[in-house]
């Protein structure tokens, strides 16, 4: 269980959130969603331990966050940020290692290689293990790291969960590789001790496949729930401002958003 309670942080005079609380359960796909400025990338570094807040308390496992030390987190927690950049060239398998440096000192271990390796071949990035990172496009630089991030926590740990947070990892993806990337992340769901929180602009995304859904806007928790709670015509018009048709199928399986 992940979970922050009562969040506020402020720049100067701005309160960028204000009084935020959330809980995310092991097993299910946990996305935030809310316009520009809401709060979303604010509270992933404030979950993360990136960023401190002003007020409030984040939660790993019932233990708050700051009783972890860095080490120790980066054992079980694992986080992609929006910048994928190096300033140094670097093979595409050296850059996946990078997520087991908290695993080992030193020399990667047999476990850590094959982390590695099995991260690659799941984000379909195998292909490109000696590239030079550098030469990449942005689309491939982004499975590079969806790969690493996962390394990283790739390996269920005995009594502990893991925690993958994604801020908007789908941004240099083209559609295909959106729709393998949330599938890749619903199937590492499958053995129930992950928590997943991601970022994501995308509504027809979100309401296709999250369990549960996180509206911010304006800094505040606009809606938290399914995304029939969440993704009503009233909450999207208020965070948005546009009107949107929201469309179920008969089997109700599926929820698509239109806007006029």
């Amino acid at each position: 269980m992940l979970s922050a309670e009562n969040i506020t942080c402020t720049v100067g005079s701005k309160k960028l959130l204000e009084d935020v609380s959330v809980r995310f359960e092991p097993g299910k796909l946990h996305l935030i969603i809310g316009p520009n400025g809401a709060g979303k990338s604010t509270l992933i570094k404030v979950l993360c331990k990136q960023l401190n807040p002003a007020e409030g308390k984040v939660f790993y496992s019932g233990k708050e966050v700051g009783t972890y030390s860095d080490a120790q987190l980066a054992e079980v927690r694992s986080v992609l940020s929006q910048n994928i950049e190096l300033s140094f060239p670097l093979k595409v398998w050296e850059v996946v290692l990078m997520g087991r440096y908290p695993h080992f000192n030193g020399k990667p271990k047999a476990a850590d290689e094959t982390a590695c390796k099995e991260a690659m071949d799941f984000f379909d990035v195998t292909d490109l293990a000696d590239r030079n990172y550098m030469t990449l496009s942005g689309g491939e630089k982004q499975r590079v790291h969806f790969a690493r991030v996962a390394a990283q926590v790739w390996f269920p740990a005995e009594g502990k969960a893991r925690y993958l947070l994604l801020d908007e990892p789908l941004t240099f993806l083209d559609v295909h590789y959106q729709f393998q990337f949330m599938n890749k992340i619903t199937e590492m769901l499958g053995k129930g001790d992950l928590v997943v929180v991601g970022v994501v602009h995308d509504l027809n995304l979100a309401a296709k496949f999250a369990d549960t859904i996180v509206l911010l806007n304006k800094g505040k928790l606009m809606a938290a729930g399914s995304k029939k709670e969440v993704l009503t015509k009233d909450n999207i018009r208020a965070a948005y401002r546009l009107e949107p048709v929201i469309v179920e199928e008969k089997d109700g399986k599926g929820t698509y958003l239109f806007f006029q």
